[in-house]
């Protein structure tokens, strides 16, 4: 056994909501570990999708992607789906990215990797969790490694290490689980030209064939059929039963060879009861769990590693009190739930018996008609989520997203984007006559956040905005609670114990 190794936090599963997580925490000077247990970065096909606000929330950490269009006074629109039924519009506003990041998960896991790498993460694979102990100073954790045994003291452990997570089961979280009603297989593999399934969704009488062009002339196949095929969820898919379920959904005949990460999954559901047990969090697929349709599993996971770590950063960093990590489940969980239940929703709409063809023929004429895309969009992308609001404040901002407003600071022209993905803090953005007195306010909490005075702009929705780095107003000054009180509640009252030599707002002139 080597010697004990000490991080402030450590991120169990180096996925890229693991290593997200990780960046975020790193950048914020958070001492933090990752323990992997492949040895590098899976090629496996995954995810290829984030939708537009975790793109719009990546963007304002920081990972810089540029706005749709420019800001011409539309909304930038892709298409989508849902259920597999064409039509579905996402959009967002003209200031933000494409409402849609279309990149394969190990891009984006590689890229999140470097950024936890260079910010200072200690990221140490071929390291697998055999046990973990929390108690009132911090978390022991043992693992296994290519050394033998090693032995780590943190304060904190963050569990995205996937769907069956040990990090979930050895913090004896319970969940709340649905019963498989679908089987899947999915299948990277070659087909002679003759046999051709083409690029898209198909459904026949059966169930349905989803094909997508692969690398090096492969067909990413992917089946979906009525039973839940839990007497063999744990069994090694084989090419042979692959070619057979997709011959048998087709009607025809489909020869597969030279196969390449054959796998079977299931509209199976879990969520965690909680994500939050002492010192162990949970994010990503460690926390949910469900049928991968829509894109949204990777979204999901990403919202929850940035909704997390600033918050975790500024409680380990003393700037915090440790009331504020009760407010991650509350927040996050919910969003979850509505994962789960919109994709079993269009797991219903895709069964192939016909006695929902009604039904399919009402959300095409939906779809179509453009009736369905505010509701549906703002779901899918997540662009429709507000955030719990404290009723004592009365804002009708808090808990909403900021879009990303033109600013002019004492640094000159920026926006809510540029300003946001400076430094990682809250920021507490002022305008007009009253700037003076909210930031004298605002001075006991220094060390939690940035107060930046701007030039009025009638984009602005009032006079002052107390900013979260995910880009969620945590308070607004149209709602009459007083500032101070808002302060407290989010980062304790001792945030910052003692005299505290406050650097002065960023000034602007008239």
């Amino acid at each position: 056994m080597t010697g004990r190794i000490h991080a402030q936090v450590m991120v169990v599963g180096g996925g890229p909501v693991g290593m997200l997580t990780a960046a975020e925490l790193a950048a914020q000077g958070v001492d933090t570990v990752v323990l992997e247990s492949e040895a590098a970065i899976s090629e496996r096909p995954k995810a290829t999708t984030l939708h537009a606000r975790a793109v719009q929330c990546l963007a304002r950490r920081g990972h810089f992607f540029a706005p749709a269009s420019g800001s011409t006074g539309r909304t930038a629109t892709m298409p989508f789906h849902f259920a597999g039924i064409p039509g579905l519009s996402i959009t967002a506003p003209d200031t933000e990215p494409d409402p849609i990041l279309k990149s394969p998960q190990v891009e984006l896991e590689r890229s999140f990797e470097v950024r936890a790498r260079s910010n200072g993460a200690r990221v140490l694979r071929e390291h697998r969790v055999t046990d973990m102990v929390q108690d009132h100073d911090g978390v022991q954790v043992t693992a296994e490694s290519p050394e033998g045994l090693r032995t780590f003291t943190v304060a904190y452990v963050v569990g995205a290490d996937g769907a069956r997570s040990a990090v979930r089961e050895m913090a004896g979280i319970a969940s709340d689980v649905n019963s498989p009603t679908m089987s899947a297989m999915m299948g990277l593999v070659r087909i002679p030209d003759e046999q051709t399934v083409p690029v898209g969704w198909h459904r026949t009488p059966r169930g349905w064939l989803i094909a997508k062009n692969g690398a090096d002339g492969r067909t990413l196949i992917h089946t979906l059929a009525c039973g839940d095929g839990s007497s063999h969820r744990h069994l090694p898919l084989t090419l042979d039963e692959l070619s057979k379920e997709a011959a048998w959904i087709a009607g025809r005949d489909i020869t597969m060879t030279d196969p390449r990460w054959l796998s079977r999954f299931s509209d199976y559901t879990r969520l965690a009861r909680t994500y939050r047990a002492g010192r162990f969090f949970l994010a990503g697929d460690a926390a949910h769990v469900h049928f991968p349709i829509g894109g949204q599993g990777l979204s999901t996971g990403v919202l929850d590693a940035l909704n997390l770590s600033w918050k975790l950063a500024l409680v380990v960093r003393g700037a915090a009190a440790d009331g504020l990590l009760d407010t991650y489940g509350p927040e996050r969980r919910p969003a979850a739930q509505r994962v789960i239940d919109n994709t079993r929703a269009q797991v219903a709409l895709m069964r192939p018996s016909t006695e929902f063809d009604a039904l399919r023929t009402l959300f095409n004429g939906l779809l179509e008609s453009g009736g369905g895309n505010d509701f549906l969009g703002g779901m899918i992308s997540a662009q429709d989520t507000v955030l719990p609001a404290d009723p004592r404040y009365g804002s009708p901002q808090e808990g909403t997203f900021l879009r990303n407003i033109e600013l002019t600071t004492g640094k000159g022209p920026s926006d809510v984007i540029g300003l946001l993905g400076e430094g990682g803090e809250p920021l507490l953005l002022l305008f007009g006559d009253e700037a003076g007195r909210y930031a004298d306010t605002a001075r006991a909490w220094a060390r939690s956040l940035r107060v930046v005075r701007c030039l009025p702009t009638r984009a602005a929705p009032c006079s002052a905005l107390l900013v979260r780095p995910d880009g969620y107003v945590a308070w607004a000054s149209d709602g009459g609670g007083p500032l101070a009180d808002a302060l407290a509640t989010f980062f304790g009252m001792d945030a910052s114990p003692g005299p505290v030599a406050a650097p002065a707002p960023e000034e602007v002139s008239a």
